[in-house]
C-alpha cells in the first residue's frame, strides 16, 4: 500500500498513522524525519539539505522530494509506505506526482481525514500536559484526575489563537492539494469524528481493494 496521509491539524493523523503503518507492514515517512535522517546519514541530499538549514533558510522543494523519492526506493519499501507531512502545498504535489512517475512508483491511495474545523478548535484547545508525567490529556474527552489536574499545563500552539492561525494556513495552503488528488482519482475521504478505532475501521474499508 502507497499512500499519502493528510488531514488538517488535530484530525488524529498521528495515531492513525502509527496503526495503520502496523496493519499494513509499511514504514512510516515523515518529511520532516526523513530530513534529519540524512542529514545524520551524511547522504550527498543530506548534506545539500544540511546547508540550507544551516543559515536558516528553507529546504527547495526539489531537493525534498529528491529526498522522498531516494527513501521510498528503499527495499523497506517493497510492501509500499505512507508519506506524512509532505507535500503541503499543490505546487509540491503536482512536482511530487511527475517525480514519482518519472520513478514508476505508482500512488494507491491519498486518505483524507476529515474533522470539521469547530471541533477540531475543541481537540487541541483541550489539550493539557502533566509536565512530571509527560501524560497528556483532555478537559472534556481525557479528563486527568483531580490530584493532577492543579500542575497541568497548556502548550502555546494549542491556544485558540494558535489553533486558528494553524488551521487558516492548513486551508489556504494544503487544502488546494485536495481537489489535484481527487482529479487523479487517488483521494480517500475518510470521516475522523469518533472513536480512534472507529476512524481506523473506516480507513481500512475506504482503501480495501486500493493496493
Amino acid at each position: 500500500m502507497r499512500m499519502i496521509l493528510v488531514g488538517p491539524p488535530g484530525a488524529g493523523k498521528g495515531t492513525q498513522a502509527s496503526r495503520l503503518v502496523d496493519s499494513y507492514g509499511i514504514p512510516h515517512i515523515s518529511s520532516g524525519d526523513m530530513l534529519r535522517s540524512a542529514v545524520k546519514e551524511g547522504t550527498e541530499l543530506g548534506t545539500r539539505a544540511d546547508g540550507f538549514m544551516k543559515r536558516g533558510e528553507l529546504v527547495p522543494d526539489e531537493l525534498v522530494i529528491a529526498m522522498v523519492i531516494e527513501r521510498i526506493g528503499k527495499p523497506d519499501c517493497g510492501k509500499g509506505f505512507m508519506l506524512d507531512g509532505f507535500p503541503r502545498t499543490r505546487p509540491q504535489a503536482e512536482a511530487l506526482d511527475q517525480a514519482m512517475a518519472t520513478a514508476g512508483v505508482d500512488l494507491d491511495a491519498v486518505v483524507l481525514i476529515e474533522v470539521p474545523d469547530e471541533l477540531i478548535v475543541k481537540r487541541i484547545t483541550g489539550r493539557r500536559s502533566d509536565p512530571e508525567t509527560g501524560t497528556i490529556y483532555h478537559l472534556e474527552f481525557a479528563p486527568p484526575p483531580a490530584e493532577v489536574a492543579d500542575r497541568l499545563v497548556q502548550r502555546k500552539d494549542d491556544t485558540e489563537e494558535a489553533c486558528t492561525a494553524r488551521l487558516s494556513k492548513y486551508h489556504g495552503e494544503t487544502a488546494p492539494i485536495v481537489p489535484f488528488y481527487d482529479g487523479r482519482g487517488v483521494l480517500v475521504r475518510v470521516d475522523g469524528v469518533g472513536a480512534p478505532d472507529q476512524v481506523t475501521a473506516r480507513i481500512k474499508t475506504a482503501l480495501s481493494g486500493k493496493a
